[in-house]
Formats: structure tokens, C-alpha cells, sequence
């Protein structure tokens, strides 16, 4: 499903990503009412790791003036609390974006004020100066490899489309051994994947961000604007 501009869902019909949707929104749905709203709800082991992700996130982004905001995956809206403890000085209009329903109902029930909205879906439903997404590539629910990173590199290009400044994701670093659970396996990839193909194919410029204290790396990707807003008016009217 696709967010609507009021904040309601589109439902994306026979989208060639719509059962990994379905999965992924069933997987978060499960976690979120087992533990609530907390960092274990979005498989996050604590706050502490949780705000760590955020303030590497947001390094992609200008705080020396109002800005727009997408966070993608938003979950419960931890990042809305991180904001308002670490920038409560800047002026961000941000909208959280998530596939659960009940992870949006909780998102919303906490933090909804005039710049602290929420919609159901999978990809904004507006170009925004930034994007974020924490977690969202990372947890592979069945798929083959493959799949999963056709569906990683879709994520990403909504990412670029709506953003026209940048945006930023995390990945878990490939390891000697894979590691599973009985749940979802979790998708680990090196830089390189993802740096060649957000510079090749999406046109960007991509900064790593490691050695930050966990078994993962953090991108940045620095677009052009006017392209964003192109490619966004372009996909609404076709």
C-alpha cells in the first residue's frame, strides 16, 4: 500500500512487491503487540542503539534551517522523541510513514501536532528536503536474496524520488557466518552494493558512515533537488 496525501492507505493492488509488503507488515504488527511501543516493538535491543541509529541518520541532514522530513518505517515514532530531546530547537516538519497500522495508531496517540503527522503505507506520499529509514532493510521475512534486494533497491528509489536533498539508511554488515532466527533472517550486505547503486542508477553521492560501535554501516545519499521534484511529478502523472 501506498500513503495517502490525507493520511489514510492505498491499497497497491498487484504490485510486484505487495506480498513482501503483506509480510513485513505482518511480521512489525506481531512484534508491536507483543512488546508495545518500545524498541523492542521495531527489533531494536534498546534505546540506547535505537538513538545511536538516529543521530548517524540524521548527519545527512541541515540543521541550520527549517526543513522537511520523511521518516520511512517509522514504527511507533521513536524518532519523534529523539528530536524532541536532541533538536528541540529545530523547526522540522516531519512525517512518519509505516506499513503497520498499529504501529501508526500508537505513533499517533503519542506524538500528532501540526508538524508531527503519520500515514499508513509504504513510500510518502510527498517529496520531503530528507529521508530516513532505520531498520527497514534488514529484516528479510522468507524471501530469497534476490528478492529481497530488488525489494531494498525499490525502497531506496522511492527514497530518492521523494526526497530532493537526501536521505539515509542503515544496513547490517556482512558477516563470516550468517546469522538466523526462527522468525526472519536478518539481511546483512556490504557498502559497496549499495553505494555503486545509489551513485550509478540513482544518480547520488553517497557517504559510508562505519565504526560507529554496532555490526552495521550507515549511508548517506546527497541528491539533486530539482530531479526529485521531477521524478515525483512524473510518477504522479503516469
Amino acid at each position: 500500500m501506498r500513503a495517502s496525501a490525507e493520511g489514510g492507505a492505498i491499497a497497491l493492488g498487484d504490485s510486484t512487491f505487495g506480498r513482501v509488503y503483506s509480510d513485513v507488515e505482518a511480521y512489525y504488527g506481531a512484534r508491536v503487540a507483543k512488546h508495545g511501543a518500545t524498541p523492542l516493538g521495531v527489533d531494536w535491543s534498546c534505546e540506547a542503539t535505537q538513538n545511536l541509529r538516529f543521530v548517524q541518520l540524521l548527519k545527512v541532514c541541515d540543521f541550520s534551517a527549517p526543513f522537511t522530513l520523511n521518516d520511512v518505517g517509522c514504527g511507533y515514532g521513536a524518532l519523534c522523541a529523539f528530536l524532541a530531546k536532541r533538536h528541540s530547537e529545530a523547526r522540522i516538519d516531519y512525517l512518519g510513514v509505516d506499513l503497520s497500522r498499529a504501529m501508526i495508531s500508537r505513533a499517533r496517540r503519542r506524538f500528532s501536532r501540526p508538524d508531527r503527522r503519520f500515514a499508513v503505507g509504504n513510500v510518502s506520499p510527498r517529496v520531503a528536503d530528507y529521508s530516513v529509514a532505520s531498520g527497514i532493510m534488514n529484516v528479510n521475512v522468507g524471501y530469497s536474496r534476490a528478492v529481497w534486494e530488488d525489494f531494498v533497491a525499490a525502497m531506496l528509489r522511492d527514497m530518492r524520488r521523494t526526497s530532493r536533498r537526501g536521505f539515509s539508511a542503515n544496513f547490517m554488515t556482512e558477516m563470516a557466518r550468517a546469522e538466523t532466527s526462527a522468525v526472519a533472517s536478518l539481511y546483512r550486505t556490504r557498502p559497496e552494493r549499495w553505494v555503486r547503486y545509489c551513485e550509478e542508477d540513482l544518480g547520488c553521492a553517497v557517504e559510508v558512515i562505519e565504526n560507529y560501535g554496532m555490526k552495521e554501516f550507515t549511508i548517506l545519499v546527497r541528491c539533486n533537488q530539482f530531479l526529485a521534484d521531477r521524478d515525483y511529478r512524473h510518477s504522479c502523472d503516469s
